[in-house]
């Protein structure tokens, strides 16, 4: 029987690290891991595994050093799935920081919201970082009062990160919800959820999963990025693709080379 991938992983952070190693034709760091479409605004966005991960290491930079966030920390992310929303899941790993998707601003230490959710955003008591999610990475026009503007801050971080205290894969990583119900999860809990998703959607080193799924429950962070990672596949983020008609989205399965479809 086949090892699976990454198969020491213990953290999903040790998932992407495998994917930089890569060895093999089907994982190849220099291949697109991360590719997102915006359909409200023709956006489309591809991340290597390596340019993510730099993505990846500034943000966990910007959060160890500018926030002083660590291990025992809370960040609700009040994000679509969006490229940026994983950096910042990867990020909150790296670090040891528990991510929260569509978390509670008021009961986490900080709190890193979208246009959308700026005003819930703002009963968290600690750091607050707005992402305008525009094409290209851009600022806001202006900086929302009260919040760090990401695209401003997050360029000059160091390209490479080391967590100053060790992260551990018994350490609360993830809480989300599975059919309306909370789950709480560390890093080994998440790597092995993630690895269970990927052999029951029959995922292989080298597929391409496209997602139309949001990141608010497990459902969709298991689609649309932890199954990926966990098999050595790459994933095609989809948003505002409620109007695609039946050949649109032929042509998009064919021309990023889907291999799976969710959402």
């Amino acid at each position: 029987m086949t090892a699976p991938f990454a198969a020491d992983a213990r953290t999903p952070v040790e998932l992407l690290h495998a994917y930089l190693r890569g060895g093999t034709p089907s994982v190849d760091p220099a291949a697109p891991l991360v590719t997102f479409y915006d359909d409200a605004t023709g956006e489309r966005v591809e991340l290597s595994a390596r340019t993510f991960d730099n993505w990846v290491a500034k943000t966990a930079n910007l959060l160890q050093d500018e926030l002083n966030a660590g291990p025992g920390d809370r960040a609700a992310l009040l994000l679509p799935a969006h490229w940026q929303s994983a950096v910042w899941l990867l990020a909150c790993w790296s670090v040891g920081v528990a991510a929260v998707p569509g978390g509670d601003p008021a009961a986490a230490e900080l709190v890193v919201s979208g246009p959308d959710g700026l005003a819930a955003a703002q009963a968290c008591e600690g750091e607050r970082v707005a992402l305008a999610l525009r094409p290209l990475g851009g600022r806001f026009p202006q900086r929302p009062d009260g919040f760090l503007d990401y695209a401003a801050e997050v360029p000059g971080q160091g390209d490479r990160f080391a967590p100053y205290s060790p992260v551990t894969p018994d350490a609360p990583a993830l809480e989300t919800s599975v059919d309306g119900l909370p789950l709480k999860l560390t890093g080994e809990q998440t790597v092995a959820l993630a690895r269970e998703g990927a052999v029951r959607l029959g995922l292989k080193p080298g597929d391409r999963v496209l997602s139309t799924h949001s990141y608010d429950d497990w459902a969709g962070l298991e689609a649309g990025l932890l199954a990926p990672l966990a098999a050595g596949a790459s994933v095609v983020l989809c948003r505002n693709s409620q109007g695609l008609d039946a050949a649109q989205w032929e042509k998009r399965t064919e021309s990023e080379r889907v291999t799976l479809r969710l959402g």
